[in-house]
């Protein structure tokens, strides 16, 4: 199956650290292919962001016969987490950084090339959306 694969994900807690949540939209085509959102307990943003990247890439893993061959692009809205997987900031925070690791064997896992991107919020609705819906009613 030949297309595009963009995958917007997101993460947040309210308060930092407090109730956190993530989600992801994978887009196949401009289709939607799978949405999902996860409530993560209490957590801080950050960690929230890169558990909305890594979900996705547990998706992703599991679905390789619907994603084709190309490339994965990712758009987040944390500048953070976009500049740490591309490799513009150091990881010094010990548990971003066993996140950071685990996406990275995602990566190889996958063994596509993956991109991250960093979007403005109002560019990533949906997958915000899905996430404080979650926050909101935990199910």
């Amino acid at each position: 199956m030949a297309g595009k694969i963009k995958v917007y994900s997101d993460g947040g807690s309210r308060g930092n650290p407090g109730p956190a949540a993530c989600a992801f939209v994978v887009y196949k085509d401009n289709d939607i292919l799978f949405k999902n959102a996860v409530f993560l307990g209490r957590t801080t943003n950050n960690i929230a962001e890169y558990n909305g990247v890594l979900s996705a890439l547990n998706w992703l893993s599991k679905n390789k016969d619907k994603i084709g061959e190309g490339e994965i692009e990712f758009f987040l809205d944390s500048e953070l987490v976009v500049k740490q997987l591309t490799g513009a900031y150091r990881v010094k925070n010990s548990l971003l950084k066993n996140l950071f690791v685990l996406v990275k064997e995602k990566e190889k896992e996958i063994g596509k090339d993956v991109l991250y991107r960093h979007v403005y919020r109002e560019k990533n609705k949906l997958a915000d959306l899905l996430l404080n819906n979650k926050l909101d009613f935990k199910d």
